[in-house]
């Protein structure tokens, strides 16, 4: 699996190599910072005759390494495609569950990763668990949001690939973008967070790819917004927490 902003160039590379109608499994979670654009619609793009499938979840690497329990969506558009995918990628320990929603599982995968920063900043902050099930809760409502703008189903987005990757990357230290988070709240500036790392936190670049689109469909994602304040125009943290809580008060939804 590659970076979500190298996948245009590896695939640009792959294409006329690959024979046709091969699946091709996209593990990247994230969304293209220039264009705005899904994994899949990238993969449209660049590689005509491949038939992409989405893999996605609840997933750190180190665990599935070391085979213990894990499970995942797998969305494919051909509903045989994926259950020959997962007769290949299934195991006692690795379980994959079908779906036909490829959106939904791209939206759910890139945004929670931005959603994980913001958390992580409210455990650095030391603001509380209150706050960091507040912020996953209107969090997982702006990746609804989003993810029905783009044409993905809600029930994609209650299940592994949304609420349960958002679950697992908003509540642990092994999550690059809750880790990351951390260290913005504690303090650090973003280059040193970043400094050093041998992997990937997606949701840098992320943030600012998704509330882009989110402004382009007129979609309010005020969590986001500010994750992409922070990152990218050097918003002060207190400030920005602030102006969270300084919003109008509204009906759940």
């Amino acid at each position: 699996a590659v970076p979500a902003q190298h996948v245009r160039v590896i695939l640009g590379r792959l294409a006329g190599r690959l024979p046709d109608d091969l699946p091709l499994v996209i593990c990247a979670k994230g969304i293209e910072i220039e264009t705005g654009q899904l994994m899949s619609e990238i993969a449209a793009e660049t590689c005509l005759a491949a038939r992409p499938a989405i893999l996605s979840g609840p997933t750190f690497a180190g665990e599935v390494a070391r085979e213990l329990p894990t499970a995942v969506t797998l969305a494919a558009a051909d509903p045989v495609t994926g259950q020959a995918l997962i007769a290949a990628l299934g195991t006692a320990n690795f379980r994959p569950y079908l779906g036909t929603d490829l959106v939904g599982a791209q939206v759910g995968g890139a945004v929670k990763n931005v959603i994980a920063i913001a958390c992580g900043i409210v455990e650095g902050r030391r603001l509380g668990d209150n706050a960091r099930a507040a912020l996953m809760t209107r969090g997982l409502a702006e990746i609804m949001r989003f993810g029905a703008a783009l044409g993905g189903r809600a029930e994609t987005l209650m299940g592994l690939s949304g609420l349960g990757d958002l679950a697992l990357t908003c509540n642990n230290k092994q999550s690059r973008n809750f880790a990351l988070g951390m260290a913005l709240g504690e303090g650090r500036p973003l280059i040193a967070a970043l400094a050093g790392k041998s992997s990937v936190a997606e949701g840098v670049t992320s943030a600012k790819a998704v509330i882009t689109r989110a402004n382009r469909h007129g979609i309010d994602m005020p969590i986001v917004a500010a994750v992409d304040a922070i990152l990218h125009r050097e918003a002060d943290i207190d400030a920005t927490v602030a102006a969270l809580l300084a919003r109008p008060f509204r009906s759940e939804g």
